[in-house]
């Protein structure tokens, strides 16, 4: 991990100190990046308890309850799919904050409609689910470490 998504970690641990909250984790495309990275921070035990590596469709569906006819008029890249994976993982873990993240990695994948980088993000703060959409340039390590940064960036914001 690189050190900025360090610093990101942490300062999201004292953020969730300072509440009393606990996040989880819905991954696909980053392949449990995000929580390796806060995970990395010595007492995240205190404010981080579990997550789920959801990389098949089957997985969104059985794990984190995504429903099939969301996978099936979305995709699992996709608004729709990131937001039920992010309440899912929420009411699976009890935590009061969620992230969840979906997208197309590459080098293959893409399509014109959903090209490599499309990276989807979740996020359920206390109750309230949005998503946000990005596309990445680079390679496949550097689409995953940019979706794991943005992501910890992004909901250091929300809170």
């Amino acid at each position: 991990m690189n050190h900025e998504i360090d610093q990101l970690s942490a300062l999201l641990g004292q953020k969730l100190l300072a509440k009393n909250w606990t996040v989880t984790c819905a991954e696909s495309c980053t392949g449990g990046g995000i929580g390796y990275a806060i995970t990395s921070i010595s007492g995240s035990s205190t404010w981080f308890k579990q997550a789920y590596i959801t990389y098949s469709n089957e997985a969104k569906q059985q794990l984190l309850g995504v429903s099939a006819q969301t996978l099936n008029d979305f995709g699992a890249v996709s608004e729709q799919t990131v937001l039920e994976m992010a309440a899912g993982a929420a009411k699976l873990a009890q935590a009061q904050l969620a992230v969840a993240v979906s997208g197309i990695a590459g080098p293959d994948g893409g399509s014109a409609e959903k090209p490599v980088g499309t990276v989807w993000f979740g996020f359920y703060v206390d109750g309230k689910v949005t998503a946000l959409k990005q596309l990445f340039k680079g390679n496949r390590q550097q689409v995953r470490e940019k979706s794991i940064e943005f992501c910890l960036s992004k909901v250091l914001k929300m809170i």
